[in-house]
């Protein structure tokens, strides 16, 4: 596969306006596989963002007057060409950021989901009319295409972020630039393949990777023709983006960290609250932002509870991701490790237990679960973004709402109870722009995904994620 894919050599180009553009200069895409270089990818800088941009604004003119039928016939092309090249996307995700194959595939589905849907919503941009105060008067609302896009998507989810806001944007009638992770650029470009397959303009969907971010998106932030920013990504990073979008004051989309608590009552379903806290909490070996980060558990069913959680954990294989049998690989990067062995050190010495787990061997850490006695340790206020699991035991309602509120990131949240009442009361009470209710796995196209507090802003998915790039138009008719 190594070998196959560096023969792609297309893929590792950057994509501007019409052509597959190679730079002076490149950087190495290394596999955390085991740490070969799978190739050398196009390192984009200002003079690349400069042409990118001004091949963005002229295919804007044109797209934007493209016809919603022209709009869903492509977008639907480009789909129908993602399942098909499943298999190919999902070997390269595992070699670049190592996903395993049986999740790549699983996500190759759900990126492909949302270009189905933003396919259909093309066609449901509808307008308003609305009563004039005055006989001779008409009043007329439209939605309008944005302007150029910049996309800033993230290593862990690379095809899925990158069809969740590129297919909405393209679906309202903007062009889009797409930024890439430096560690899961090939996925991006390869989308970016496809969409040429699929007959997309020139223009419309552009791919510049690199290596220095910083350097390449100045470049966008300070150009006004760029009208809006969407970016996954940390806290931090979002604030600085917020901050530069500020100066020409393009509008923003968010979608940043999470610290998502589950909390399990006593007359939950054990079996289904087990099955669901290892799907959210160990897919992509815990790196998402919706990753169970805190299991509370009611003290009188938590000694139960995480004996049969301990025996479900040891049973995932962790391994090469180029397996099928694989469902945990390897970390992204050295960054990683060194913060999940600090986190767990740190709860160590605050008199905590590691039930199962804790080793690591090279980028592969076995998937684990550690009992927290310490509110302070720091692994119950840090986005953990590995597979290490802490449980907390609880005693009442009111407290373990307080203390799953008792955070800055406000994004995903998951509860688990057969009482509907207290379902409502939870949903109501947790302070999450999510809230799974016996669902560890609540994300799909359909449906609109983001935060509160410092989690983001904006909603991507369903008919809120197409709205994120429409303005709004009022026109008043005198017809005196």
């Amino acid at each position: 596969m190594y070998s196959q894919l560096t023969n792609e050599k297309v893929i590792k180009l950057a994509k501007i306006g019409n052509s597959w553009v190679d730079t002076l200069d490149s950087f190495e895409l290394i596999s955390p596989i085991d740490g070969r270089v799978i190739g050398l990818v196009a390192d984009c800088g200002p003079e690349e963002a400069l042409r990118a941009i001004d091949a963005s604004e002229e295919a804007f003119e044109l797209w934007k007057a493209t016809s919603v039928d022209t709009r869903y016939q492509i977008l639907s092309r480009w789909a129908q060409l993602i399942v098909e090249e499943k298999n190919q996307l999902a070997e390269i995700m595992a070699l670049e950021m190592g996903k395993p194959l049986k999740e790549g595939k699983k996500e190759v589905d759900y990126a492909a989901s949302f270009v189905w849907w933003y396919a259909e919503e093309a066609k449901r941009i509808y307008g308003l009319t609305i009563p004039a105060p005055m006989p001779s008067k008409r009043i007329v609302v439209l939605y309008e295409p944005v302007g150029p896009v910049l996309a800033i998507t993230p290593w862990n989810f690379p095809a899925a972020m990158v069809t969740r806001k590129a297919a909405a944007a393209i679906a309202a009638g903007c062009t889009i630039i797409i930024k890439p992770a430096e560690h899961s650029p090939l996925t991006a470009t390869f989308l970016a393949f496809l969409w040429d397959k699929a007959g997309g303009p020139p223009g419309v969907l552009q791919v510049l990777p690199t290596a220095n971010p910083e350097r390449l998106c100045k470049v966008f932030f300070d150009d006004f023709r760029i009208r809006k920013i969407s970016f996954t990504g940390s806290i931090p990073v979002g604030k600085a983006i917020y901050r530069e979008a500020a100066k020409t004051l393009k509008g923003v989309l968010l979608e940043l960290g999470g610290n998502a608590p589950m909390i399990v009552f006593a007359d939950a379903d054990i079996d289904t609250a087990i099955r669901e806290a290892i799907q959210a909490k160990f897919r992509n070996a815990g790196q998402a932002c919706v990753a169970v980060n805190r299991l509370y558990v009611e003290k009188k069913i938590s000694e139960p509870f995480c004996s049969k959680l301990v025996e479900e954990t040891k049973k995932l294989v962790l391994g090469d991701p180029l397996l099928p049998s694989t469902d945990i690989g390897p970390l992204v990067g050295e960054q990683s490790l060194h913060k999940i062995h600090s986190l767990l050190a740190d709860v160590l010495e605050k008199g905590g237990k590691i039930l199962c787990g804790g080793k690591s061997q090279g980028l592969y850490f076995a998937p684990t679960i550690v009992w927290v006695s310490d509110p302070s340790a720091r692994i119950l206020s840090e986005e953990i973004f590995g597979p290490v699991l802490p449980v907390i035991p609880f005693e009442m309602e009111r407290e373990v709402i307080s203390w799953a509120n008792a955070t800055n990131y406000g994004l995903a949240s998951y509860v688990m109870t057969s009482d509907l009442k207290r379902a409502f009361r939870l949903s109501e009470a947790l302070r999450f722009g999510i809230v799974g209710i016996n669902d560890g796995r609540p994300s799909c196209c359909q449906a609109p995904f983001g935060g509160i507090k410092e989690s983001g802003i904006g909603r991507e998915g369903g008919q809120w994620g197409i709205k994120e790039f429409l303005e709004t138009k009022y026109l008043s008719f005198n017809l005196d």
